[in-house]
């Protein structure tokens, strides 16, 4: 089975970049994703294409992806943003080119105290080229350390599967398809998984990586379903597919369960508000939370010290200490106010 690497691609001239990589674009709205196939792996790029103007897409297009490439052809507020939104996140596995233009070391102080700053710095595309390569090896290697046997010859518990939803459409003669990454175990012709928050049960029809149909995909693979039980209409982008009631993995970095909400749920959460955001936060004002591929409308209530909560005002899904993000999307400075985990 081919190798899937997914990459976010931030910065200026990425169409530039993506094309020296071979990159075709494919699904397009306000994220744009490219791809390529060799016989060894599947590469997807994801780009938010309406970001500045917007943040959302930003703060999804960085939840889609494995690893970064930030090209930087000018230092200014929205390079800021950029490398904030990949800093709450703990964004650590990237790399970051820039302009002859552009002062180094100025940048370097720039990302010093922020995950951006073990990104491996890269003077050319070619050396990008060497990196990807690098990477696939590496993939490779994990993905055998992966296998369901321990070193002893007996079979580990089996991990449940986790398709993060981005984009969702009814297809005339096949009926609702979803876009999606795996971001844990497998997922087969046939499975019968559950929609979240929707709640729903739901059959996998067919699947289908880089337009092949395949009988089955493993995480990270990036992913085409088509599907049975539920109308494109009814799914939002981060809406979860999951079969989470067989979960009984224990490895670190799998989810364990999942806790939906509906309106005006009271979420209890730490937070961390960013020193760059320069309003004030309070309880009468509208934000945005951004959970996984989720942006969501929330207020928030009772922030002391280093502690919120958070009042939804649309269903939510979330993992045990999943990372959020409260945004604030009309804000004249950086729009990311603070970040916390969900308690």
């Amino acid at each position: 089975m081919k190798k899937s690497i997914n990459f976010v691609v931030l910065g200026d001239k990425y169409e530039d970049i993506i094309r020296e990589l071979g990159g075709k674009k494919g699904t397009t709205t306000d994220i744009a994703i490219y791809d390529k196939k060799t016989p060894e792996a599947i590469y997807t790029w994801t780009v938010p294409i309406t970001f500045p103007n917007k943040i959302q897409p930003l703060m999804q297009a960085v939840n889609i992806a494995q690893y970064a490439i930030l090209n930087v052809v000018k230092i200014d507020r929205y390079l800021g943003e950029q490398i904030l939104a990949l800093d709450a996140l703990d964004f650590r596995a990237g790399f970051l080119l820039h302009s002859y233009e552009v002062d180094e070391a100025k940048l370097k102080i720039l990302i010093r105290d922020t995950s951006v700053s073990h990104f491996k710095l890269i003077d050319t595309v070619d050396q990008l080229k060497y990196q990807l390569s690098v990477i696939k090896s590496t993939e490779s290697e994990n993905s055998e350390k992966k296998e369901n046997i321990d070193s002893i010859g007996r079979s580990r518990p089996m991990t449940a599967v986790v398709i993060v939803i981005d984009h969702a459409f009814d297809v005339k003669g096949v009926g609702t398809v979803v876009l999606g990454v795996i971001k844990q175990g497998t997922v087969k012709v046939h499975d019968l998984l559950r929609i979240l928050p929707y709640g729903k049960d739901i059959l996998i029809k067919s699947i289908q990586m880089h337009d092949d149909p395949v009988e089955q995909a493993t995480s990270p693979a990036r992913v085409g379903l088509a599907i049975k039980g539920i109308s494109a209409d009814d799914i939002s982008r981060g809406d979860i597919l999951s079969s989470y009631n067989d979960i009984t993995g224990t490895q670190d970095n799998l989810v364990e369960s999942f806790t939906t909400v509906n309106s005006n749920t009271v979420i209890a959460a730490s937070f961390h508000r960013n020193p760059y955001y320069k309003g004030e936060i309070a309880e009468n004002q509208s934000y945005l939370i951004s959970l996984g591929l989720q942006i969501k409308p929330v207020k928030i209530s009772n922030l002391c010290n280093n502690t919120i909560e958070i009042v939804s005002e649309k269903s939510l899904v979330f993992a045990h200490k999943q990372t959020w993000i409260l945004l604030k999307p009309d804000s004249q400075g950086t729009r990311i106010v603070g970040q916390g985990m969900i308690v």
